[in-house]
């Protein structure tokens, strides 16, 4: 049975509710002298530094009451929000993970971890968590609301929705709410319900000051009224948010006022970074790319171990290539046909790298430390890489449905080949390739953070995609196994051809579904949903050329580039 609360802390929690937070603190002190271990004094004390921002001593003392009890409710879930709130990951991460394990029946623990690998976009690990804290605390709006938000961001909207819905019935008039529900039933392509509880959630937030003008401008964007969509912007504020500042980018490039457009594209990529703490480290890119050139060439790949190929379970097809090089419409068009899953953008192969450091001894870092293979109580290693991926991927529930492959189109796990090649000998790897620019320009005008955070400027773009580029000529030239490469170009004016090109290439016949893949139901959680669920079209082939002259100054970097691929540089 837990103690009340001391007189001293009474007295305290009065004075700090009065707004006297150093006789507070007074108080707080007076106890812990006589009782160091005092666990309502303890959270009294977090709460009043906390409030006087003096988060690095709340830190503390939270961790002091956690020495003292180490099941403390109120000091491991305050710990993982402080630190969670302060924007340290991996601490809030591993405070989250202790909680878990002092408190497996807590549900705030439970919730806490599944909103920190949500962020992580593990998502599967995220659901699991919050089905955990609903078995436990039964019904509740927020941990509906997160279950919803996982679930539709894995494609799962006809899970996603109903979680929304109960949500909302639980807690009516509540607008972010509705505004869920609202792209749940975009996502379904039921724009008359969309637009109906868009409206309702427009209502609302006329009351609680909650906008979603954003959300109005892209439905209006997406029915081809982008006039109206900008208008609409334009009226709601002069002086709109990053986020709204880049779809009114867009919208200008989509009535052909490019100038504007690119002016609003690099103000709208250059504020969103400030805001987020995005940079790309030029300087560490070049350093971790030379290490792989170093360690991965053909004679030091050839005598590396490999894996064997497992028949008892479904195998990857993994889909490199650029963000924004057509990588989803592949996966699109191949989790069409009845075998093969979709299994979107996955995380494994880069968690290799964390394994590898892990199970094999020596000082060397990653990739170096590769070499430890070749002893031969090390050659289960490849082995062990691709049982991980494997495990990894029935937790993500690729396996369920039983077909003989499942699709990993991580953009620039590229990057990772000779991995790839160790764990999955065999595996089919399909690279995307679209004009340089193109690619450039629409990763310009998203949100996007892979690629070491190159997407929010021209010059970090165009500057990763010649690193790459390098990378992948070493690699082609070291590895040597038979990758698909694909232009985008060529598969848009040659549909059917390259379909059965592709097809092929992953031993599979063919079927009419892959030639209409815009019908299939699947939602493909990336920027390139829309776009997928139309018939082919050609309409983003040589998006970048009324830009031309705003790509002019990088020419020098990137025409090698563009002509090594085969397209046409500026003039």
């Amino acid at each position: 049975m837990i103690a009340p609360p001391h007189p001293l802390v009474l007295k305290g929690r009065q004075a700090f509710q009065a707004g006297d937070t150093a006789g507070a603190l007074s108080l707080c002190g007076m106890r812990l002298n006589e009782a160091p271990d005092d666990g309502h004094a303890l959270e009294l004390k977090a709460v009043i530094q906390s409030a006087r921002r003096d988060y690095r001593a709340a830190e503390a003392t939270m961790r002091q009451a956690i020495a003292f009890d180490p099941t403390s409710d109120w000091a491991l879930n305050d710990l993982t929000q402080l630190l969670h709130s302060l924007g340290q990951k991996e601490p809030a991460e591993t405070a989250a993970r202790a909680a878990i394990v002092a408190r497996p029946d807590d549900p705030q623990a439970h919730l806490q971890l599944a909103v920190i690998l949500g962020e992580k976009d593990d998502l599967p690990a995220a659901e699991y968590h919050n089905r955990r804290a609903l078995e436990l605390a039964g019904p509740h709006p927020q941990i509906l609301v997160n279950l919803g938000l996982t679930l539709y961001n894995q494609g799962r909207i006809d899970e996603a929705l109903p979680a929304f819905l109960e949500a909302n019935r639980l807690q009516p008039e509540t607008a972010q709410v509705m505004a869920h529900i609202s792209r749940a039933f975009e996502a379904m392509r039921d724009m008359t319900e969309a637009l109906v509880w868009l409206e309702r959630a427009e209502k609302i937030g006329k009351r609680t000051g909650e906008d979603f003008t954003l959300l109005r401008a892209l439905y209006l964007r997406q029915a081809d009224q982008p006039q109206q969509a900008l208008d609409l912007i334009d009226r709601s504020s002069d002086k709109p948010g990053p986020p709204a500042q880049l779809e009114r980018a867009v919208l200008l490039d989509k009535l052909g006022r490019h100038d504007e457009a690119m002016q609003g594209f690099v103000t709208a990529k250059a504020r969103l970074a400030q805001d987020m703490g995005m940079r790309y480290d030029a300087a560490k890119v070049t350093a971790e790319f030379e290490a792989l050139k170093t360690t991965f060439t053909a004679r030091t790949f050839a005598r590396l171990p490999k894996a064997t190929v497992r028949h008892d379970t479904p195998q990857p097809v993994f889909i490199l290539g650029f963000p924004r090089s057509g990588t989803t419409m592949i996966e699109q068009m191949l989790s069409s046909h009845p075998d093969v899953s979709a299994g979107g953008e996955l995380p494994f192969v880069h968690e290799w790298q964390k394994l590898v450091s892990n199970l094999l001894p020596g000082e060397q870092p990653f990739p170096q430390r590769i070499f430890q293979t070749e002893a031969a109580d090390f050659h289960h290693i490849p082995g062990l890489m691709r049982d991980y991926y494997l495990g990894r991927a029935e937790t993500y529930g690729l396996m369920r449905e039983n077909r003989p492959l499942f699709t990993d189109k991580m953009p620039l796990n590229d990057i990772h080949l000779p991995l790839i090649r160790l764990a999955f000998p065999q595996a089919t790897i399909i690279r995307m390739i679209r004009h340089p620019l193109d690619v450039t320009l629409s990763m310009l005008s998203h949100n996007l953070t892979h690629g070491y955070n190159a997407g929010y400027r021209l010059e970090t773009i165009i500057a990763h995609m010649v690193a790459m580029h390098d990378l992948t000529q070493h690699y082609n030239a070291a590895l040597g196994h038979p990758t698909l490469d694909l232009k985008y170009e060529d598969f848009v004016t040659d549909q059917k051809g390259h379909t059965l090109r592709v097809l092929g290439h992953a031993g599979l016949g063919f079927h009419e579904a892959t030639l209409r893949f815009h019908a299939n139901p699947r939602h493909a959680p990336t920027p390139s949903y829309a776009q997928v669920s139309k018939p082919l079209n050609d309409r983003s082939i040589g998006r970048w050329k009324p830009y031309a002259r705003h790509f002019a100054p990088y020419m020098d970097r990137i025409g090698p580039v563009i002509e090594a691929l085969g397209y046409d540089a500026i003039p």
